[in-house]
């Protein structure tokens, strides 16, 4: 036997146990996903998938929590191409070393929490993106248990919700059913270059 004909029958075994695999896998439900970690791509993965909703025709919408006050590239995309199918909310005021008022912070993040939970409970809806919820909970602006009850009460059965930010808080973490951790291995700010259109708004 030479090397195609092994690399054929490796890869025709490894095709057929991916095929029993995916066979088994039928079930279908709304999943509360969660990207956090100290690298970059929370936000950039979270608005890759709100792009595939939208590309399968599926009304979605996004919240944010922080970057609100930004100008970035994917609120211009969102709002300025596809408002029939995406909802667009910024509802923060910037980072929170940049306002320095704790009660402002608490404010908008629990305005951003009423309109999330509006958006959620719509059954059209199928994805809801929370861009920067984690740091909102992390600082204790909204409560967790509150967050907790409603995901898991409340969100209708079918709907996505992706939740991002840093230091996703443990219980979230167990209540997810999808969590991906993004690890900062290299980053150029540290090399003294300021965040640029296109990579990080």
């Amino acid at each position: 036997m030479n090397d195609n004909q092994r690399h054929a029958e490796k890869k025709a075994k490894i095709k057929a146990a991916r095929d029993r695999m995916m066979a088994e896998k039928t079930d279908e439900k709304g999943l509360v996903i969660v990207h956090t970690g100290a690298g970059k791509g929370k936000s950039s993965s979270g608005f890759g998938m709100i792009l595939r909703c939208i590309a399968h025709g599926m009304p979605c919408a996004v919240v944010q929590f922080i970057k609100g006050a930004w100008d970035t590239g994917e609120r211009r995309l969102l709002t300025s191409h596809f408002g029939d199918l995406c909802q667009f909310h910024a509802m923060g005021e910037g980072f929170t070393w940049e306002t320095q008022d704790r009660d402002r912070d608490i404010a908008a993040a629990r305005a951003g929490w009423a309109k999330a939970k509006e958006l959620i409970r719509d059954p059209a809806i199928r994805m809801v993106l929370l861009d920067e919820i984690n740091i909102a909970l992390r600082y204790e602006y909204l409560d967790l248990d509150e967050v907790l009850a409603f995901l898991r009460d409340e969100k209708p059965a079918m709907t996505h919700v992706v939740l991002t930010g840093r230091n996703a808080r443990p219980d979230l973490i167990e209540a997810a059913d999808l969590v991906t951790e993004m690890a900062a291995v290299k980053h150029p700010f540290r090399a003294g270059i300021k965040a640029q259109p296109g990579v990080e708004f």
